[in-house]
């Protein structure tokens, strides 16, 4: 089927245009736009790709292109496509995400503000989008508190003077426009203050209020000068801390992207005048495609969804269709968007800001699950292993010199310690250090016990680990030939900081993990736990051996005499602590009077000491 499919590739013409991914069913997986149609249709049939591409590969039947005048035309008709089609493959943003907006209609006589889908061709003046209905009614309720707008249900002018004024006039918080003696051009000017705050444009307004207030003060308005001044403390605090202001009135727009193991996001931050007005996001499943390819896709669904554009969109990474994008936007919004990638200065650091948002929502997001999912898996397709390593079984020697030679074996299940299924051994068939040889013995007695079908050895791991180079990790191999029981081994390459740095075959070709954090950060846990047991085991061996031989120096304490009190006791301290008719109860009284004497006795003082 590939090969059919290549040659299929192979005769597309070297034009723009759009090609589409069909199924064994005929329906659509993936759409995708190219500057020349053979040259990129093409690539998916050879070479290795990414795990999710190959998934998609997998799954094509056949294609079909739509031949395009340009590539703006295809960069059209491509966003077109996977509207209709919503492929399985593309990235696709949430449609479930709404972004209302304020409205406010100023023929009215007393204009109020309400929250809409979508701006209508009704000569109203509309604010946004916002994140949400609750964020919207949030910035509504936040503007009419701090400039005493009516939060009621009287409708004006119509229930003028018809009823007494309800609470909120008496708690201070509405100037009470349903009395008579207000003037209706207070409430008119409360109205556009309140329309330069949901536009972000506040400067000129603290400015002015800021310039009236003195006046009123120097001419002894003080209950004017209060009010202004409450007025101005208030707009401060929606602006500063609330951040009611949405992102309709940015004149430009920082763009973040991060790829995550599991989950990927992007964000843009929405700023005017360079300052920060908003934030939005969105999570995704992390994409196939490389991060300008994937950028542009997403950028089409989010500002399309959105329908409000800003002057200039700053991004972290280049576009392939940049110029395209370019166009389309400033079509869909009426004036001229510029989209850049900007590389230093001030522009860079917004973008950054933006992308440190982007990985914080990521690892928020992403479950511990998911990341080790996406770490077995890299580890699957990096290492050619016929299946996901969810045990993997790792190895370490530890001696000092030919004394107490020993081995840990640890264990990981689905990506954790499996501490139960730990495994100790001490080296029998060495009397001189040999950390090859060791590695060879300990892998061989553990395959040899589950091939002679010890349930403590079962099962086998999908991957084994030996904390060392190629020659350990090939003495390992030379076991499970020997053994007959074949296995997927790698060894433990560390760095001059004794961090793994590696993975290496037994033949010695190396897979760098530095790159990929998470891969690099799980499997240098694995080394250090590895390691960390087999060190516990070759101490605790020295200790009792050091027990054992102090032992034997006391008379009348053989082997089995030794080993009945340690047994009994369980440490030195506790032999030494010992009264004597404990030690009687394991050891014959003669013995059991030379320890207590050992542990007991006090030296005798020389003469002329104290």
């Amino acid at each position: 089927m590939i090969e059919k499919l290549r040659e299929k590739a192979r005769k597309l013409p070297l034009q723009p245009g759009v090609y589409i991914m069909l199924d064994k069913s005929g329906g659509v997986i993936y759409v995708g736009k190219a500057k020349l149609l053979r040259n990129r249709v093409s690539s998916y049939f050879v070479g290795e790709h990414n795990a999710k591409t190959e998934a998609m590969i997998s799954k094509i039947a056949d294609f079909n292109v739509i031949i395009a005048g340009s590539e703006f035309e295809a960069l059209v008709l491509e966003n077109s496509l996977i509207k209709h089609h919503m492929p399985r493959y593309n990235i696709l943003l949430k449609d479930d995400k709404g972004y209302p907006f304020i409205r406010v209609d100023l023929s009215e006589e007393y204009p109020t503000f309400s929250i809409v889908s979508k701006p209508g061709k009704d000569g109203a003046k509309y604010f946004g989008p916002y994140g949400g209905r609750s964020m919207t009614k949030n910035a509504i309720d936040a503007v009419k508190k701090a400039l005493k707008l009516p939060t009621c249900s009287r409708k004006f002018p119509r229930d003028i003077g018809k009823e007494r004024p309800c609470l909120n006039y008496h708690m201070g918080t509405c100037m009470g426009y349903c009395l008579e003696d207000v003037d209706k051009s207070d409430y008119q000017k409360a109205v556009h203050t309140a329309m330069l705050i949901f536009e972000g444009r506040t400067h000129g307004l603290l400015s002015e209020l800021q310039k009236e207030m003195a006046e009123d003060a120097e001419n002894l308005r003080f209950e004017l000068a209060a009010e202004k001044r409450d007025r101005i403390k208030a707009i401060k605090a929606l602006t500063e801390k609330q951040r009611v202001v949405a992102g309709s009135a940015a004149d430009t727009d920082a763009v973040g992207f991060y790829r995550g193991t599991a989950k990927s996001c992007f964000v843009v931050l929405h700023y005017i005048g360079g300052d920060l007005l908003d934030k939005d996001f969105e999570l995704i499943e992390t994409p196939m495609e490389e991060d300008g390819e994937a950028l542009s896709g997403i950028l089409r669904q989010y500002y399309e969804r959105r329908g409000v554009y800003p002057k200039n969109i700053f991004l972290p990474a280049e576009l392939p269709d940049a110029g395209e994008l370019e166009q389309m936007f400033s079509e869909s919004s009426g004036k001229r968007v510029y989209i850049m990638c900007p590389q230093r200065g001030e522009k860079r650091r917004l973008v950054d800001a933006a992308c440190v948002n982007a990985r914080e929502e990521t690892e928020r997001a992403t479950t511990k699950e998911e990341k080790t999912l996406k770490t077995l898996q890299w580890l699957m397709e990096n290492l050619g292993l016929a299946g996901m390593p969810e045990r993997i079984e790792a190895f370490d020697i530890s001696n000092t010199g030919s004394e107490a030679m020993v081995a840990s074996m640890t264990v990981f299940q689905h990506g954790r310690p499996k501490k139960k299924d730990y495994r100790k051994f001490k080296i029998k068939t060495l009397t001189e250090q040999d950390d090859f040889h060791s590695m060879k013995e300990v892998v061989y007695r553990r395959l040899m016990r589950y091939k002679e079908g010890d349930e403590k050895f079962a099962p086998l791991p999908d991957l084994m680990l030996i904390d060392g180079g190629a020659v350990h990790a090939s003495m390992a191999v030379e076991a499970s030939q020997e053994a007959g029981v074949p296995v997927s081994i790698f060894g433990m390459v560390k760095d001059d900081r004794h961090r793994t740095r590696a993975l290496i075959t037994p033949e010695g070709m190396e897979i760098g993990i530095v790159g990929n954090p998470a891969v690099f950060a799980f499997v240098g846990s694995i080394q250090e736990e590895t390691h960390r047991f087999a060190i516990e085991y070759h101490r605790s061996l020295r200790s009792k051996n050091s027990y054992k031989s102090r032992l034997e120096s006391i008379p009348g304490v053989g082997e089995k005499r030794k080993n009945a009190l340690l047994k009994r006791f369980g440490s030195m301290k506790a032999i030494a602590g010992a009264e004597m008719d404990e030690l009687l109860q394991v050891v014959p009284r003669d013995a059991a009077g030379a320890v207590y004497d050992y542990f007991h006795s006090k030296k005798k003082p020389k003469v002329g000491e104290e």
